[in-house]
């Protein structure tokens, strides 16, 4: 089971546990799709507050040394967001209303997962970035749509292009993190969050989604814009160089992410 569920009041509180390291890969994928489908039907469920059982990952990210034995293809231009990303805006596109409490890290694919969903609540050990760039790929499930959206370009462009991490306090000032709480108090202050939206007006609140999300903009070109460049990296192979060169270092490990990240990205970017 990647998902534990507890559904009261309106309100399906999801415990994301897929060890040993969270990772975003085929089995959550297909887990995440199943959720969606069955919540989605059920008028009685309102709101989504997704948690991890994982004392230091809230989600790793995607699969990447999956990524690097993928065969090669030719680069074709792509019409469609990828089919993940596609996934992932149903968090925020839908009626259901979705809250994430982050009290670990979250980079690449978890990035994107959170950055999908329509809040976030955090605690001081929150840590999260998109190291795809440093990987030879762009990230691909809404991350480039996503982070200008939620903090602007100029930090979006920062966070992209760096590779780097951002903590807790900066992610709540930059406006992706939405509340930043005790961890002992996470659960508390999301969930009776959750349970107040759960008791509004469905109508009214699907009708806030709709118009929130037209003064914003198009989302559907943006994800077929990523979609396109992440083909083009996809059919070329420098980003397995990259990946090899991550995962020698250490990466897509529990202790090499948690305490030697920073080294680890060093070993990957090559010096100008």
């Amino acid at each position: 089971m990647i998902f534990t569920e507890e559904v009261s009041g309106g309100v399906a509180v999801v415990t994301i546990d897929h060890p040993p390291v969270n990772l975003v890969d085929g089995t959550f994928v297909a887990a995440l799709i199943e959720l969606l489908d069955r919540h989605e039907a059920d008028p009685d469920v309102r709101v989504l507050v997704f948690r991890s059982a994982d004392p230091d990952y809230f989600l790793m990210h995607g699969d990447v040394d999956l990524i690097r034995v993928l065969p090669h293809t030719p680069y074709e231009p792509v019409t469609e967001p990828h089919f993940v990303a596609t996934l992932f805006d149903r968090l925020s596109a839908g009626r259901l209303v979705t809250i994430g409490l982050v009290d670990g890290i979250a980079r690449g694919g978890g990035c994107e997962f959170l950055s999908a969903l329509d809040m976030r609540f955090g605690t001081s050990n929150v840590l999260i970035g998109q190291p795809e760039v440093a990987l030879g790929l762009v990230p691909g499930t809404g991350g480039t749509v996503r982070w200008p959206r939620l903090v602007g370009r100029g930090r979006a462009l920062d966070i992209l292009l760096t590779a780097r991490d951002m903590n807790a306090l900066e992610a709540l000032a930059s406006g992706w993190l939405d509340r930043l709480v005790e961890p002992s108090e996470l659960d508390e202050v999301g969930i009776e969050a959750a349970r107040r939206i759960a008791a509004m007006s469905p109508a009214c609140v699907d009708g806030i989604k709709r118009i929130v999300d037209q003064s914003l903009g198009d989302r559907h070109t943006a994800l077929v814009a990523e979609a396109d460049v992440l083909a083009q990296r996809m059919a070329d192979d420098e980003h397995r160089i990259a990946i090899g060169r991550f995962l020698a270092a250490g990466g897509q490990t529990r202790n090499g992410e948690r305490d030697r990240m920073k080294e680890i990205m060093a070993a990957v970017i090559r010096n100008p």
